[in-house]
């Protein structure tokens, strides 16, 4: 670490209140004794009230009146980052391991009291998110340290369906989290234009020596949601579509970024919404499957979609169903 890093350290010790002799403070830190002296004397000659007390219960202190001060962050301050790590870790932040160290300093250099009420409330305090697996992380790490820095990456890429498509360069202009999805933002040199990939999707990322230069008004979480939430000119193609439904069903629905945000009317057992017909067609179908008889539909085009989707999986299942039968009967 550097002396400023040794200076903060020791001053945080200091200021839980618990007196620490130069031996103590250098074991902690990793450092000599003589270096815990001189980095003592720039503290003491920048202002810091540090008493040294001789004898065998000696040691150094700081004086209450600036031990009890806000030196960096207040309790509520200090509340808010341990909560704010908790949900970025369990999102999938790419550097944990920083969010790690940076909580564990403030409880390191936090007296009893302070360390204690830091313990309970990132107890009471949970995120429920599907673990990502190490590939992925790496992906995102990789992502936002080439947008940070300006660096071009090639990419692979999955269009679906387990398609892999030609490798691209891509430059990364940010990284989006999006109900529960993670999206890397950038200039597609396949396209060679603007263009939005998740993160789940991507198979490969390699470094490249190119640099680049984000646009200075870009911004990736606007060009995001105009993708996924964009506006046509052209009524053809966006349904209106009537949802009844008990109150609760239809709160969880609007819930969801794409009805929350297409909806145009609400009663208390009815939501309107305005959807494009191409979502009609390929995933709202399957979105709504789960809820069963418990909605009623007014729209013909979704309804229709709705009964080829689960004529599908009728089928579907029904050949299932006949082949575990046949291998009961071949078993007996």
């Amino acid at each position: 670490m550097t002396k400023a890093d040794n200076m903060l350290s020791i001053l945080w010790m200091l200021r839980s209140g618990r007196r620490k002799t130069a031996k103590q403070l250098a074991e902690a830190l990793d450092i000599h004794v003589r270096t815990v002296y001189r980095c003592i004397d720039s503290l003491c000659a920048s202002g810091v009230p540090i008493v040294a007390d001789s004898g065998p219960n000696g040691g150094y202190t700081i004086l209450s009146r600036f031990a009890d001060s806000p030196l960096v962050f207040d309790a509520d301050e200090q509340k808010g980052l341990v909560h704010a790590a908790i949900f970025a870790k369990e999102a999938g932040y790419p550097h944990s391991d920083a969010l790690d160290r940076a909580t564990d300093k403030l409880k390191r250099y936090a007296n009893d009291e302070q360390l204690d009420a830091l313990e309970r409330h990132g107890l009471g305090l949970s995120v429920i998110e599907p673990p990502l697996d190490g590939a992925y992380q790496s992906y995102l790490q990789s992502l936002e340290e080439a947008a940070g820095k300006g660096r071009t990456l090639e990419m692979d890429y999955d269009k679906g369906r387990g398609e892999t498509s030609p490798a691209r360069l891509f430059d990364p202009y940010g990284i989006v989290y999006w109900k529960g999805t993670w999206y890397a933002v950038g200039l597609c040199g396949y396209r060679e234009d603007v263009r939005s990939f998740r993160v789940d999707r991507i198979r490969g990322l390699r470094q490249t020596d190119r640099r680049f230069e984000r646009p200075a008004s870009f911004s990736a979480k606007d060009y995001l949601l105009g993708q996924l939430l964009r506006d046509s000119k052209d009524q053809a193609e966006w349904e209106t579509v009537r949802i009844h439904s008990q109150e609760q069903v239809l709160n969880e629905l609007c819930r969801h970024w794409l009805f929350g945000h297409a909806l145009t009317e609400r009663e208390l057992e009815t939501a309107t919404f305005r959807l494009e017909r191409s979502t009609l067609t390929t995933y709202v179908p399957y979105f709504l499957m789960p809820y069963g008889t418990a909605l009623r539909i007014e729209s013909a085009l979704l309804v229709s979609r709705m009964r080829e989707a689960t004529a599908r999986l009728l089928v579907h299942y029904e050949a299932m169903q006949s082949s575990n039968e046949c291998g009961e009967v071949e078993k007996r």
